[in-house]
């Protein structure tokens, strides 16, 4: 099982592929979906929908992104599927990635593989908890396998432009190596 990020701009195909490559999940794998809304389309038969919850009108009863993937470590899933890295949960992906939870899949705005990684940097930096850039780098390293960059063209296509692997560490930064360009 490989841990990809989906990156690209608003309607690019990001969750498209996504779901297109989540049909490819064995069916005996328990996975857990956690989204602001709705999108993905999975069909297996252990899948665990979580979705965010906005506050109510008095400002309570908020469930947020990081609250549901912290709670879904303890469902024991096989893959985790984020819909979208937002913030302060990107830490709490990558470390649930490195303490064996394989496959996990998400996606996340950015404009090329290398944006993915100071979009990551800056979510976890803002995210109040004390961390170093290469502590940062080191658990993307360790943890994502893949970039699928996604662009919508003038022509209204959408194509997958680059896959990109990450290859460990190199002064103190993620190594990213192209293996298919667009």
């Amino acid at each position: 099982n490989a841990n990809i990020i989906f990156s690209g701009a608003t309607g690019a195909g990001k969750t498209t592929t996504l779901n297109v490559l989540s049909s490819y999940i064995n069916n005996d794998e328990r996975i857990i979906t956690i989204e602001d809304t709705a999108e993905l389309h999975l069909s297996q038969n252990h899948v665990v929908r979580l979705e965010a919850r906005q506050p109510n009108i008095e400002g309570r009863g908020e469930i947020t992104i990081r609250e549901l993937f912290k709670n879904s470590l303890r469902m024991r899933p096989d893959i985790i599927i984020l819909g979208e890295i937002r913030a302060g949960e990107a830490l709490e992906m990558l470390q649930a990635i490195c303490s064996g939870h394989k496959g996990a899949l998400s996606v996340i705005h950015a404009n090329s593989p290398r944006d993915v990684i100071y979009r990551i940097e800056t979510m976890i930096l803002t995210s109040g908890i004390p961390i170093s850039l290469e502590v940062i780098h080191r658990q993307i390293a360790t943890s994502v396998n893949l970039i699928v960059q996604q662009e919508q063209f003038l022509d209204g296509s959408r194509k997958i432009t680059h896959i990109t692997q990450i290859n460990g560490l190199k002064d103190s930064q993620a190594v990213l190596e192209d293996i298919f360009l667009y």
